[in-house]
């Protein structure tokens, strides 16, 4: 029975082969089935099998059984079976759990053979599904059968619990779990799948015509990961598919300089490594970013404390809890190598497939922000902290750019990148002239898109933006300075070195190609096919598929083979129906007579004859006789009756199939175009994902340069710690000064901020009452030092902010039940790792200090890591309610004493939130007890027991124990100036390059003489105090206003699409040019405006360019609003002004 058991393995060996042939897909091709992978391990287990069926059931059914060939689960398939039983007892839904107890575990489907449509014979369907199933063992396996993707077993079970499908067959314990969604909802599926961290194959059939009984080809069209969707059949399609940010694999493992995490984004096909993380960095890390496989290396288990729980210190750990309960997996080896090669295991890819390393060197970066840190400003979104990115960027910047922000915040840059960040910002914030709209593209969607074959026209539109907004702003004078700025931060995003005059190059060419090949908006070549005898609906739903992509020349041959099968079909359709449509016509009976005409059957993509209560019976010798006799009853593809109503000739069937298989060739031949347009970008996607990576840049800072500039927050001063640390006080880089401070989630502008000033050059000790602001001191300081050491703009007057090389807060801790720590445990676990972090150029802040132990204890414990940062030299503050830490001989030479000031109104203390010098020891505990609601007896006995332990003190109600203990410690001008704006109005006028560009350089030259003469006026009259010379910029398509205009008084003018002008004013440029592009056909509107001093001068202005305007022959929309304005109506002269 062995003998015939490894016969029947042996003899399907060559159909295996080529069945893995014929389903090659081009993107991934089955490897050559190997017979030294069919082990013979565990055998004896299956020939007990076959005895036991043998005299359970007889010789004959034994005997068909043997002929069935049993898959062999290989000793490497256990992991993966582990792997999915681990994932299936979490399932909670009792339909699924139901369909779990059908499962097997002897192949990786999970399918009982001996159950109603368990079969795995060769040849069937549920052994071709277990042939791609051994490809990708841990993805869920989708196989299109029909108009349904199908899944069985393991599969059936994760798609009824995620994607909220029903079993097929209901749940009848006599059959496999099977499950599927229809073609229709095969993206809803997917996005089910992968938002619950699945990753997914899906098999395709071969689509065409197929032998009889003979079983369709099916192959592997591609994978759908979290953070990567599936794109098969996008490249013809004409919408688009959302990308979100893309999820890595994670390794992490210890080495020599401490934690490190290897993070590989298999879309992109790269790595990253972050050595010498402490176990906060690594913890926060993996807090703060998604991946969808975490393994850890052995050496975790090997710490020096001795410990196999991970923590560095004791049992337990930060990184033990974070991993505790997730799905994770162990490996050994070198860490890089090894995370490597379980990345093209899980996504079955060639060992010959090569990584780009895009680790930027740590050295001169300050370390990244610790998990508390991150919370504590906002950083992290975290219920009750105030969000520090809500406030750095406007509400209407989202997606990518928000995410570079956060990253920043999260990996504070080295000086040499923040210093040309902050330098950028500098510029932005006086750039005048408009700026590209920044087209934000994933560059994991360049590189999947590119890489699989499927962009399509409307990709191909977003990468020419790109391209087109990178030369703009290098052709700028002003935008090119920030260009030439943004290629170091744009390196140390993406890992990529270009040289500008590449990028410049590279973009041209890439421009160029696809407005060679793509058919851009505002481009029109082709139009559809339209006949007066067929629906135009047909010829619309027919062609849209194809049409409108690329330009014709490419594919002139096929569009005329179209046109001519169009006219075709019109003239086979007038020849055979439009005779027996007269016929009806001239004979129907004025009531319920038959009715006939030339329908569109869109179900079928057919034009048919259609006639209600017609019957096609003859009358001799009347018109139409002969098209009736060649009627015959429409039918589908299969080749069933459509319905009483429909009838066809020949030649109409005849020319439906030319004008279809003309179409098929046409779209063929555009898809062709298009996928070899992808593989000529694909050498270009370093550049494109350089390119695409700026703009992200570009437009976070231009967006935040914008609210920071609403705000009136400052650029500080950013000075860099010197090499020698005996020359650091000769820099002035041990002192931190901020002039103005606020906390960050006050608004400024709205003037409802308390300023303090810190000047700092060591440590302070902080006292203050509760609820006086040091918790908001102590996260405003952390959050503008962050600020600053990033580049970007801090909420103050002024500040000096010295380049730290790590910024450290902590603030209230928790106990963690899971590592069995109480809170004064954690507290004490992070100040350790503070203490052990903490250099002469760091800022470490810690509020309210040993406040979870007793207090004599707790008092010392602080006393002595006061001490210790003291000796470190390090800058911060240190805030306590422990005033018996002034008591103590502290060992210090630098420490500070600093309170939160307080202020007696009418009998009653109450915080004034201003940092003083002194200390301050009134707690205000009873007031805030009070306060919040606490019993008057309550308050009143806690009174009584503390006099009682302070009885030689003054206790007399009428006075107030918050006390602060100071401690030592003209004419032709006008004219010239208008002659100026005359001939520059002419040579606008010269350089005009088409009808639109003339238009607007004829309203810019009229608006720009109307202003002029109007301040000139105003000057004169001395209504204004300066002269200031009129400058009319152009907001192009796809441009939106600098950020010069925030805040700014200013007078536009819209260009609608209908060359009709619309004039307005406002002080919300770009909000007003948003709304105006939001409405219906206003997208690609263009603007002029002129900065102007003062709303009332604005509205003069606006006035009197109604009035005017119209007389130089332009349109405008609200010209009725001139009527019901009270300045500006006086006429000026313009007679002497060439326009």
């Amino acid at each position: 029975m062995l003998w015939l058991t490894t016969k029947t393995v042996m003899v399907s060996l060559p159909r295996w082969r080529s069945l893995a042939l014929l389903l090659g897909s081009p993107a991934h091709r089955f490897r050559p089935f190997d017979s030294s992978s069919l082990s013979l391990r565990g055998q004896g287990d299956w020939i007990h099998c076959f005895k036991t069926e043998r005299l359970s059931r007889g010789n004959v059914k034994a005997t068909k059984k043997l002929k069935e060939a049993k898959p062999i689960l290989e000793e490497k398939d256990h992991s993966h079976i582990m792997w999915w039983k681990e994932r299936l007892q979490f399932f909670r839904k009792p339909s699924s759990i139901q369909l779990v107890k059908r499962l097997t575990y002897s192949n990786l489907l999970g399918v009982d053979d001996s159950l109603k449509n368990g079969s795995l014979k060769e040849g069937t369907l549920n052994w071709e599904m277990l042939q791609f199933k051994m490809r990708f063992p841990r993805e869920v396996l989708l196989c299109r059968v029909g108009d349904f993707y199908e899944a069985i077993g393991i599969d059936a079970c994760v798609l009824v619990e995620h994607a909220g499908l029903n079993p097929f067959g209901g749940l009848r314990s006599d059959s496999i779990p099977r499950a599927g969604c229809p073609v229709m909802n095969l993206r809803q599926t997917l996005d089910d799948l992968t938002r619950n961290g699945y990753s997914v194959c899906i098999v395709e059939e071969v689509q065409g015509p197929t032998q009889a009984r003979c079983r369709k080809g099916r192959f592997i069209s591609g994978h759908a990961h979290p953070g990567s969707p599936y794109v098969f059949g996008l490249a013809g399609a004409d919408h688009d598919v959302d990308f979100p940010e893309p999820i890595p694999v994670v390794g992490v493992s210890r080495s020599a300089k401490g934690y490190c995490i290897t993070s590989v984004l298999e879309t992109m096909k790269t790595f990253s490594v972050d050595d010498g993380l402490t176990e906060e960095a690594i913890v926060t890390k993996l807090r703060t970013s998604r991946y969808q496989h975490l393994f850890l290396h052995t050496s975790l288990k090997h710490n020096s404390a001795g410990t196999s729980r991970w923590g560095e210190f004791g049992e337990g750990g930060m990184l033990w809890g974070e991993c505790t309960g997730k799905h994770f997996e162990w490996f050994d080896g070198d860490p890089i190598t090894e995370i490597l090669f379980k990345v093209k295991e899980i996504y079955g890819l060639d060992h010959d497939v090569s990584f780009r390393d895009v680790t930027v060197s740590p050295e001169k970066r300050p370390r990244p922000l610790h998990l508390g840190t991150a919370t504590q400003v906002g950083a992290i979104p975290t219920e009750g902290i105030p969000s520090l990115l809500k406030v750095l960027l406007p509400a209407s910047c989202v997606g990518l750019p928000v995410l570079y922000i956060r990253d920043l915040l999260l990996n504070p840059p080295a000086y040499v990148i923040a210093s040309a960040i902050q330098e950028t910002c500098k510029i932005m914030s006086g750039v005048t002239c408009s700026i590209p709209e920044f087209t934000c593209v994933p560059a994991a969607k360049l590189v999947k898109l590119l890489e699989s074959r499927e962009a399509n026209h409307i990709e191909f539109c977003r990468i020419k933006n790109i391209a087109d907004e990178i030369l703009q702003m290098y052709k700028s004078f002003e935008l090119c300075d920030i260009l030439k700025l943004l290629m170091d931060p744009t390196w140390v995003a993406t890992g990529l070195k270009v040289e500008l005059k590449t990028l410049v190059k590279e973009c041209e060419w890439v421009s160029n190609r696809i407005g060679e090949v793509i058919l851009l908006d505002g481009e029109s070549d082709q139009k559809f096919s339209s006949f007066l005898a067929i629906p135009s609906e047909f010829f619309v739903d027919m062609e849209s598929s194809w049409k409108g992509r690329v330009k014709r020349i490419h594919a002139e041959e096929a569009y005329a083979e179209v046109e001519k099968a169009a006219e075709a079909l019109s003239i086979a359709v007038m020849e055979d129906f439009l005779p027996i449509i007269s016929r009806i016509k001239a004979t129907a009976a004025p009531l319920g007579g038959p009715k006939g005409e030339v329908s569109y059957a869109r179900e079928h993509e057919a034009v048919w004859f259609k006639g209600k209560r017609f019957a096609p019976t003859v009358w001799a010798g009347t018109p139409g006789e002969q098209e009736i006799k060649q009627l015959r009853p429409a039918t589908d593809s299969k080749g069933r009756k459509v319905g009483e109503e429909w009838f066809t000739t020949k030649k109409v069937e005849d020319a439906l199939l030319r004008y279809h298989e003309a179409g098929d060739k046409a779209k063929a031949t555009v898809l062709a175009l298009l996928r070899g347009l992808s593989a000529e970008l694909q050498d270009k996607i370093n550049i494109l994902v350089f390119a695409s990576m700026l703009l992200v840049i570009a437009k976070a800072l231009f967006s935040h340069v914008s609210e920071g500039k609403r705000r009136k927050w400052v650029f500080p001063t950013l000075v860099e710690f010197p090499k020698s640390k005996d020359r650091i006080s000769s820099h002035g880089a041990n002192k931190m000064q901020i002039f103005g401070l606020s906390p960050y989630w006050f608004d400024i502008a709205q003037g409802n901020a308390i300023h303090n000033t810190v000047d700092m050059q060591s440590l302070f000790l902080l006292t203050g009452p509760n609820g006086g602001g040091k918790s908001s001191l102590l996260r405003s300081i952390c959050a503008a030092a962050l600020l600053g050491i990033c580049g970007l703009t801090v909420p103050a007057e002024s500040a000096l902010i010295p380049h730290f090389d790590s910024i450290m807060l902590h603030m209230k801790s928790y106990d963690s039940p899971a590592d069995g720590k109480s809170s004064f445990q954690i507290e004490m676990s992070e100040i350790r790792s503070i203490i052990a972090g903490a250099t002469a150029r760091s800022l470490v802040l810690v509020d309210e200090i040993c406040r979870g132990t007793e207090t004599a204890k707790g008092t010392c414990i602080a006393g002595s890591i006061v001490e210790t940062l003291d000796n470190i030299s390090c800058l911060g503050v240190v805030s306590t309610h422990l005033h018996g830490i002034f008591d103590l001989p502290l060992n210090t030479k630098n420490i500070v004493y600093k309170a939160m000031g307080s202020e007696n109104l009418n009998g009653h203390t109450r915080p004034t939130w201003k940092l003083i010098d002194g200390i301050c020891r009134e707690s205000l505990a009873f007031e805030t007890a009070q306060g919040e609601g606490i019993p008057e007896t309550v308050i009143h006995r806690a009174k009584e027991l503390y006099l009682s332990l302070n009885e030689k003190e003054d206790a007399s109600s009428g006075k107030s124990d918050a006390k602060v203990e100071h401690l030592s410690s003209d004419s032709d001008e006008v004219e010239e100036q208008l002659h100026r704006v005359k001939i520059g109005a002419i040579g606008m006028r010269m350089k005009a390059l088409n009808s639109v560009e003339i238009l607007r350089k004829e309203i810019a030259s009229a608006v720009t003489i109307i202003c002029q003469k109007k301040l000139i006026e105003l000057y004169k009259q001395r209504n204004i105090s300066e002269l200031t010379e009129v400058n009319c910029v152009i907001i192009s398509s796809r441009e939106q206003p600098p950020p010069s205009t925030i805040g700014a008084s200013s007078v536009y003018v819209l260009l609608r699409p209908d060359k009709k002008l619309y004039v307005g004013q406002t002080d919300d440029l770009e909000g007003r040019v948003r709304a105006h592009r939001s409405k219906e056909g206003m997208q690609n509107a263009s603007f002029l405006y002129v900065i102007v001093p003062g709303k009332s001068i604005a509205s003069q202005l606006e006035t009197l360019l109604i009035n005017q305007l119209p007389h130089q022959g332009f349109r405008l929309t609200n010209i009725a609003d001139g009527k019901h304005r009270n300045f500006g109506t006086s006429s000026l002269s313009l007679e002497s002004v060439v326009l």
